[in-house]
């Protein structure tokens, strides 16, 4: 054995004991959380994570509670998300109510109390105090607010049966999904009348409804079902959806988290709309006092009444006018001049109103008194922001609104029969007015045949084509839709406020420090360095990348209903646009781990606009980017033009730790949750497809339940990131969750080579790792990629050495440290411990992280030099990069753009990651390089 083995070996005899409650890495038994970005002007309920130190609290023996800094205490409810291992709390989720009154911070207090006390907030027997009240039938689910009473159909069609407001009014009732779809499309532009194709109508189909165990501050009901034809058509159900209601104590407001998995043909189901529509009862109120709202640009609004006073020939009189204008009751006719109040009988009346933002640069609005009449276009705009509401100013109304509704394109409002006694409002997540959403693969394969075409293939277009393999099928796209009701049609203010809350809802985050102090989102990322010249240089390249990426989405239009939350991976310096067009090299997916980045990036910084970044792209990456139904469910697409038309279907692209942080973040969001537990799956797909078939010369095949080849960097990371999430989060399947890590990390453990072995055989029944088929009897292979460690596999292993703690399978740190000093190492060194080098190699820059982590253990100044050499004087952005942006207008570009033709998403990602880590691990010796 080495010196340098001899050494590591000694560090990882040392390392990691457990913590005690006595020595935990912080005493805080509470935590300050503040607002992102402002504090909101209105409040309809959050939900929010926060972290504990490991050995602190343990659920069953503490009480959580909040209070403003004024002292003023909050209703609470609280769970834990997550553990330590030794079974204290490492997460917790936390929900308040609507706040009438709203402080800049708050502070959770974590007290020992006799049992488990998981609300501060009283169930209501009556609306005299706080708390939820949750009435369930065998029928029908209630949840009464407060604020609003709304009741869940537990069959059927319908999803929602009624919203009522505290007085009694109902605001809302018959709320359905709705689709459209067709069986073909018209290939030539401009055709019109194809007999072949088919056209379908759909509304929701209810499948299971049930309600959360906790509902003293926050009621979670969960709809789960189908979409299924509404006419004598015939066509199968289909379009699996989930619907997550959020109700609030104290709070008029219901938010949804709306998931669909696209579970049909892509040559024969065209999604034409995709729609949630309710029913607003209107009977009784006048025609005058009956009002629509819609969202315009910027806080603006329309704002219209069915039956217009405004503007006539005749003058009703200023209150009159003022009162319909504000959406309050106008006076009595008698009151009119009578030139206008005998004559509204031949005042028109607009019975339905439609938006279509079929583009992120413009939507188009218009209105009609009825069908069979013309529309007439309404003065449209650029970005509508994404609210509708119809009501009265006597029986309220409904409002609906969906976030990121322009980026989202093509999306749209109806509202219907707003004449009549019972109008309606539709919000198209998919909008009929779009051209159909076309998921075909965007080319026939060109006649690649076999595996050598393919991979010849590759080397021209970057793509890894397949047949067969280039399908949509068991994809996801997520949505979060508000519903507010109202007693009365609310003014103009507060509905421009209400757009503010539902495209950025209020949320609470803790402070960076304290979340650092915890440990519980791991010990690889520290607070930005400012200590020397050269780690503000450092700093402002990553704020620079940070910035760089947003006005990129911006600037190229990364928008649309699937493509929203992702971005490009490689630049084309000739046309001066992103290879959006050309094989591997369009959409990113996750590539080289830009998530990982982003979320680190925000951890460190507390930034608003970096959260929400970071927020969009794991709402893309882990529903539309992996697969969640069919053979490849859990796993993720590798890059392509098409976030689904690679065949390199790998568990790297679908790695837990991507959606790690934004889940304990948020408080246990229910729908990562769900992604989480799917992943727990992903290992069995090895049985199924061989991720490396293309390539593998040992002659190895998968079979289903058996013994599958498995990569120790891409594939193993991304499954013992899930298991130790499931363990953390004690899921319904922790244990087998922490067997399995157990079994896989003593077998790296006792592999001969460690990590440096590159791939080993995987039990998929028992769960345990033994050496690969290219080394059966163990004797040393040596296989060592640069895609290893570059998917989340420095995050998850360090993670894992403190969350084992003294437990840790003895050899597996050892295994990890070597691995991490010699891949950046000489050849000879390489050859000396392993009797063989690694080959060609790259991604230094990015794996100096692995150099700066062995480094840091050793506490060797000689090892962080070297670091610091593989940062700055390897690959990937060298400092004398340019730094900046070049402003391109013109003819050479489609619109004006600032052009970094020296960037690529791989270099951002690694270089990214590699900056926070090196600070955090060896920031103290970046002043002393040279």
């Amino acid at each position: 054995m080495s010196p340098l083995a001899v050494c590591l070996l000694a560090v990882s005899a040392f390392f990691g004991h457990p913590v005690s409650a006595a020595t935990g890495n912080s005493s805080s038994s509470s935590a300050t959380v503040h607002w992102l970005g402002k504090a909101p002007t209105l409040h309809s309920g959050t939900t929010f994570g926060l972290p504990w130190p490991r050995g602190k609290h343990w659920l069953d023996s503490t009480k959580f509670s909040i209070s403003s800094t004024s002292g003023q205490t909050v209703d609470l409810q609280s769970w834990a998300t997550g553990y330590w291992s030794d079974g204290s709390v490492k997460w917790t989720g936390h929900a308040i109510p609507g706040l009438d009154s709203i402080s800049e911070e708050y502070t959770v207090k974590a007290t020992a109390s006799n049992g488990s006390t998981n609300s501060t907030a009283s169930a209501r027997a009556d609306n005299t105090t706080t708390g939820i009240i949750v009435t369930e039938s065998s029928d029908e689910i209630k949840v009464d607010t407060g604020k609003l009473i709304a009741s869940f159909p537990k069959t059927g069609d319908t999803i929602l049966k009624t919203i009522e407001t505290k007085s009694g009014k109902t605001v809302g009732q018959n709320g359905k999904l709705v689709l459209h779809s067709q069986s073909g499309v018209e290939d030539t532009p401009g055709a019109r009348g194809n007999s072949t194709i088919d056209y379908f109508s759909y509304e929701s189909r209810i499948s299971d409804v049930s309600i959360g165990e906790q509902t003293s501050v926050r009621a979670l009901v969960t709809v789960r079902g189908e979409h299924q034809v509404t006419d004598s058509s015939s066509h199968d159900p289909w379009l699996q959806f989930v619907l997550r209601f959020y109700l609030y104590s104290n709070s008029e407001s219901i938010k949804i988290v709306h998931s669909l998995v696209f579970d049909g043909n892509a040559t024969t189901d065209f999604i034409t709309g995709i729609g949630i529509r309710f029913d607003v009862p209107l009977e009784g109120e006048e025609l005058y006092n009956r009002h629509v709202r819609v969202a315009g640009v910027d806080g603006g609004l329309l704002n219209e009444a069915v039956q217009g006073i405004t503007g006539l020939r005749r003058d009703p009189g200023t209150a009159v006018k003022s009162a319909q204008y504000d959406g309050t009751e106008t006076p009595d006719t008698g009151t009119w001049d009578t030139r206008v109040s005998s004559r509204l009988h031949w005042i028109p009346s607009w019975n339905d109103y439609s938006l279509s933002q079929l583009s992120p640069d413009g939507f188009t609005l218009r209105k009609r008194t009825k069908a069979g009449q013309s529309w007439i276009n309404i003065p449209g705009g650029t970005r509508a922001e994404g609210l509708a509401y119809l009501g009265g100013a006597t029986t309220g109304g409904l409002a609906i609104g969906l976030r990121d509704f322009w980026k989202r394109y093509p999306t749209g409002f109806d509202i219907s029969n707003a004449a009549s006694d019972t109008g309606s409002i539709t919000l198209w997540l998919y909008s009929p007015s779009a051209q159909p959403l076309d998921l075909r693969p965007f080319h026939n394969g060109l006649g690649q045949d076999g595996y050598e075409d393919q991979l010849d293939a590759l080397q021209i277009t970057y793509e890894d084509w397949e047949d067969g393999f280039n399908t949509p099928y068991g994809i996801a796209r997520t949505s979060e839709i508000s519903l507010i009701a109202f007693d009365q049609t609310p003014s103009r203010d507060t509905l421009s406020t209400l757009v503010t809350n539902v495209n950025s809802p209020p949320v609470l985050v803790a402070n960076p420090s304290y979340i650092k102090e915890s440990k519980a989102l791991g010990s690889y990322w520290d607070l930005p360095d400012t200590s020397s010249d050269a780690s503000q240089t450092v700093e402002a390249h990553l704020d620079f990348l940070a910035k760089f990426y947003q006005d990129q989405v911006e600037q190229r239009r990364w928008y649309g209903f699937l493509d929203y939350g992702d971005f490009m991976h490689t630049y084309d310096t000739d046309r001066h646009t992103w290879r959006y067009d050309i094989g591997g090299y369009a959409w990113d997916n996750s590539e080289l781990s830009p998530d990982l980045f982003f979320w680190l990036y925000f951890l460190r910084t507390g930034r608003e606009d970096i959260y929400r970044f970071a927020e969009a792209l794991t709402r893309h990456t882990g529903e539309v980017d992996v697969y969640h139904l069919g053979n490849w469910k859990g796993l993720g697409t590798r890059h392509g033009v098409q976030h689904w038309s690679d065949s390199a279907k790998q568990a790297r692209i679908s790695q837990p730790q991507y959606r790690k942080y934004f889940y304990y973040l948020s408080g246990g969001d229910e729908r990562v949750g769900e992604l989480l537990e799917e992943l727990l799956d992903t290992d069995q797909t090895y049985g199924i497809l061989d991720p490396n078939r293309k390539v593998r010369t040992d002659g190895w095949t998968p079979t289903p339940n058996s013994t599958v080849a498995i990569g120790l960097g891409t594939d193993w990371s991304a499954l013992a990131g899930g298991w130790l999430i499931e363990w953390e989060r004690r899921g319904s399947r922790w244990e087998e969750s922490k067997t399995k890590l157990t079994n896989t990390i003593t077998g790296i453990a006792n592999l001969t080579n460690g990590f440096v072995t590159g791939s080993g055989l995987y039990d998929l029944e028992l769960g345990t790792l033994g050496p690969p088929p290219a080394d059966p009897q163990n004797l040393g292979n040596v296989s060592v990629s640069h895609l290893s460690a570059v998917f989340g596999l420095l995050e998850v292993v360090s993670e894992s050495i403190e969350y084992y703690g003294s437990t840790l399978p003895k050899g597996f740190k050892q295994a990890w440290l070597d691995y991490c000093y010699y891949f950046g190492a000489t050849k000879q060194e390489q050859i000396a411990r392993y009797g063989s080098s690694f080959g060609s190699l790259n991604l230094f820059q990015g794996h100096s992280r692995l150099t700066a982590y062995v480094a840091h253990e050793l506490g060797n100044s000689t090892i962080e030099q070297r670091a610091w050499k593989e940062f700055f004087d390897t690959d990937g952005f060298a400092p004398d990069a340019a730094w900046n942006t070049t402003y391109l207008n013109g003819s050479s570009v489609l619109m004006p753009v600032d052009e970094a033709s020296w960037i690529s998403t791989n270099d951002v990602a690694q270089y990214g990651l590699a900056a926070i880590q090196n600070l955090a691990l060896v920031g103290e010796s970046l002043s002393s390089y040279t």
